[in-house]
């Protein structure tokens, strides 16, 4: 080979080397972290997450998600609005007394998840109390700043009772359930999913309780949402947006098969209960999840008419002279389109 020759041909080589590495897939972009508390320890219904998770949904949407358990809606809500989570699952009706509190860190339900609020009374059919006729007078029990108790009043007069004729004993939220079963209250209030099953590992017979749902007296609120900043969520639209969609396939997916939602609860949580929790998230589906509503609508959807009721209940019951706007408490924005949302 001639000189010129053989440097025409090195001289070649840096370009052949670049087309060569033109011609290579694009590396894989990473998933991006994203940080989600639950309301509580794991229980039948966060088998959504965990579906989601196992079944790559997470994952296909570019998302590694970490799940916490959580202590509480309240202690969430916190956690989100500091930026401790990005995400979290709690009782939006929390949202108005917090952003009233702190409209600097503003906080935004982006999709329902209990479309109606499972919150009761639950009592034992040896106390006599079969309806909310048989309350007054009556102790009743609840952690004082709980949901459920702060909401009694709305229940009590869409039910025809004063308020002010139960007494209240406060308890811890762990203590609450034991306390019902010892006869040290006569009645509860909570999420009716969390009294019972909390009643039954308690050893009370699933038939000596009795649930007084606020919902059948008319109380029409939402209950437990996807949450997030709204800082977060105007830093970081698609990952909210991807979430959302995630949650959504998450739920449909433990509708269709709760047997393996529980199963992978259980890959998660060594001492998750499969049969007793299988139980917890069919009772969650008829109370919360599969209503009238999200039939029609799809599920995550957030009414604005609906959340206008709920700002002003929130305000009433909590004395909020300055309750945040409700269109500020919520957006839609995030939601897949409807035909993905259906049931």
């Amino acid at each position: 080979m001639k000189r010129s020759d053989f440097l025409r041909h090195v001289a070649a080589l840096p370009l052949l080397g670049a087309a060569a590495l033109g011609t290579r897939p694009a590396r894989a972009q990473a998933p991006a972290p994203l940080r989600f508390a639950w309301d509580w320890a794991p229980q039948g219904y966060h088998a959504i997450w965990g579906l989601a998770e196992e079944r790559g949904l997470f994952r296909d949407a570019g998302l590694r998600v970490q799940q916490d358990r959580g202590y509480g809606s309240g202690d969430t809500i916190t956690k989100v609005a500091t930026g401790a989570y990005d995400m979290g699952f709690a009782d939006i009706n929390a949202l108005v007394q917090f952003n009233a509190r702190n409209p600097n860190q503003r906080v935004i339900a982006v999709a329902m998840v209990f479309d109606r609020n499972p919150a009761a009374v639950v009592t034992l059919r040896r106390t006599g109390i079969r309806s909310a006729a048989d309350l007054p007078g009556r102790n009743l029990g609840a952690p004082e700043g709980e949901s459920s108790r702060v909401l009694f009043p709305v229940y009590a007069r869409a039910a025809g009772i004063d308020p002010a004729s139960v007494r209240w004993t406060s308890m811890t939220a762990s203590l609450r359930e034991s306390m019902l079963a010892t006869g040290q209250v006569e009645a509860i209030t909570g999420l009716m999913q969390s009294a019972v099953f909390g009643l039954r590992a308690a050893g009370v017979p699933a038939g000596d309780i009795v649930s007084l749902p606020y919902a059948e007296a008319g109380v029409d609120l939402y209950g437990h949402g996807i949450i997030t900043s709204a800082a977060f969520a105007e830093r970081n639209p698609e990952a909210v947006r991807s979430f959302v969609r995630a949650s959504i396939g998450g739920l449909k997916a433990a509708l269709a098969d709760p047997k393996a939602g529980m199963a992978a609860m259980k890959k998660r949580e060594a001492l998750f209960d499969e049969a007793l929790e299988l139980e917890r998230f069919n009772m969650t589906r008829d109370v919360a999840i599969m209503t009238e509503s999200a039939r029609r609508t799809g599920f995550g959807t957030l009414e604005p008419e609906r959340m206008k009721r709920l700002v002003a209940i929130n305000a009433e019951v909590n004395g909020i002279a300055n309750p945040p706007a409700p269109e500020s408490l919520f957006s839609t924005a995030f939601l897949p389109p409807q035909a993905e949302r259906m049931p």
